[in-house]
């Protein structure tokens, strides 16, 4: 869990790493990791907004050697596919999954709580809205299909929050991550920018844990 902790706050460090070492294979990595953190229900940890923006930001810089566009295109497919996916995982094993010790070791049963407290809320506007809400947005497809959602509208609100996301954390990332200042402070904006994807979750659970007292 350290070395994952590592990887995320220094996610810009180790990024220049793995482009050394894979070149054009660098691609085919990140839209591996983006598609497994949605895609596989108990992969809700690895990095999301984070990667997306380290990696646009490296595009920007001729030395890299990066296509911002690819990125673009890779991560958009990976959000998609991977929802696709655990919405299908959801709707036609969610039920057995989270009977399961080894799921409920990894998935707290608060979460999934929290995610349908999430549903009951906003309705299917939260699929595109989960896709800003790390774990959420993991468990969000999981949770819809579980429940008997229906793909189309499923698919329709997805497409909508991957299109929203890729284009803010990728343009945030090319056009923001070189300043000067943000690469002197590169694990602080890391942090950052999981603590506000954090907010809308952690105002959800207080409001949920008043309204129950």
């Amino acid at each position: 869990m350290s070395q994952l902790i590592d990887f995320i706050l220094h996610i810009d460090v180790h990024l220049v790493t793995i482009v050394n070492l894979f070149g054009d294979w660098t691609y085919l990595i990140l839209f591996s990791i983006i598609f497994i953190e949605t895609g596989a229900v108990i992969m809700p940890f690895l990095p999301g907004d984070s990667l997306l923006f380290a990696a646009s930001a490296m595009s920007a810089n001729p030395k890299y050697s990066l296509d911002i566009w690819i990125f673009v295109a890779i991560f958009w497919f990976a959000a998609v596919l991977g929802d696709s996916l655990n919405f299908f995982i959801g709707h036609y094993l969610g039920k057995k999954l989270t009977k399961t010790k080894f799921f409920s070791r990894i998935i707290k049963e608060s979460d999934l709580k929290r995610t349908e407290e999430f549903f009951d809320k906003h309705g299917g506007v939260a699929i595109s809205l989960a896709r800003f809400m790390p774990i959420i947005r993991t468990l969000a497809p999981f949770v819809y299909g579980g429940s008997g959602g229906n793909f189309k509208t499923f698919i329709r609100y997805c497409l909508i929050g991957a299109t929203a996301w890729v284009t803010i954390c990728c343009g945030a990332g090319y056009f923001f991550g070189n300043f000067p200042i943000v690469k002197e402070h590169f694990s602080l904006i890391i942090i950052g920018i999981i603590a506000v994807s954090l907010i809308p979750a952690i105002i959800g659970a207080i409001k949920s844990k008043t309204s129950k007292k």
